[in-house]
């Protein structure tokens, strides 16, 4: 709750008057706790994962021609039931888990200094710290995914979350609990150690998702803006990863992939890119391509 009755009181103690933002914020805050703006959360999380997947589904109903061509695996088509299923089990986890989750990891947020006062950040302490926050978590859920990909962590665990072998946007928070509650560490990292303003932290677990949604699309989109970002892997790097399934030790990157390229874990999927251009070259005479579809080679273990 920010410690000022008036706009007045919070110019004369910024030293100046408040920006357009500040006054929003100003006025949507000042009366509000912080805890009920950190729990803004769990309502920007239910949105998100009902919300921004529903283009997706839509695409994989309609499936028309010119969407189809942009489809990964376009021999795998999911039925509106099968979609509905996975999304009512992802909000059946999302209210056993991550709802009671956000609620308990309050007194973390306030414990690394996560403030709801103002001034508020300026546009490129936002975007530091917001790239800061996808470099951790993304090097750190590397690792963490390559764990769960051995014998024990993939049987016990990830298992599920590989259910889908040809991802949907509802299946980007889909998995088991216990991995639910692992990967919220990695979140949780950048922010701890560059903590910043809430509206930065909301940015923060709102584009994460959205990230996850679209690399779990199924759909390579040649328009995607997310092409133009430096060593983002995207829907098909992620793909080749869940067509792969349990053998996998190709693609653990979330987001970026600097780091299958460093440790070598991007084999396979090199292999095959290289393979499938070789194909094509082949068939230029062959008619129209509808659509692309992977290899069925065996992924190729990283050293």
């Amino acid at each position: 709750m920010l410690p000022y009755n008036s706009l007045d009181e919070a110019a004369a103690a910024l030293g100046r008057n408040l920006t357009f933002a500040e006054t929003l914020w100003f006025n949507y805050s000042a009366n509000k706790s912080d805890y009920l703006l950190y729990c803004h959360n769990i309502l920007f999380l239910f949105l998100i994962f009902s919300i921004v997947p529903l283009p997706l589904v839509f695409a994989e109903l309609l499936r028309s021609a010119g969407l189809d061509k942009c489809k990964i695996q376009p021999k795998v088509k999911l039925s509106f039931s099968e979609m509905v299923k996975c999304y009512k089990d992802v909000m059946r986890m999302f209210f056993l888990v991550v709802g009671p989750l956000q609620l308990l990891s309050y007194p973390s947020i306030k414990m690394i200094g996560i403030r709801t006062s103002l001034p508020l950040p300026s546009g490129w302490e936002i975007f530091l710290q917001l790239l800061v926050y996808f470099v951790v978590e993304d090097y750190t859920n590397y690792w963490i995914h390559r764990f769960l990909h051995g014998k024990w962590g993939y049987e016990k665990i990830h298992r599920v979350h590989h259910e889908y072998a040809a991802p949907i946007g509802f299946a980007a928070p889909y998995a088991h609990w216990a991995e639910i509650l692992i990967l919220g560490i990695p979140s949780f990292l950048g922010p701890a150690m560059v903590p910043g303003h809430m509206i930065t932290f909301w940015s923060w677990i709102a584009l994460r998702q959205i990230e996850a949604i679209e690399t779990h699309s199924g759909y390579d989109f040649p328009w995607t803006p997310t092409k133009y970002i430096p060593f983002y892997g995207g829907a098909d790097y992620h793909d080749y990863h869940h067509y792969v399934g349990e053998q996998s030790q190709s693609n653990f990157a979330s987001v970026f992939t600097y780091c299958d390229f460093i440790y070598g874990t991007d084999k396979g999927y090199r292999y095959q890119k290289k393979l499938l251009g070789k194909l094509k070259e082949g068939l230029k005479s062959g008619g129209e391509q509808n659509g692309r579809s992977y290899f069925p080679i065996q992924d190729l273990k990283s050293d």
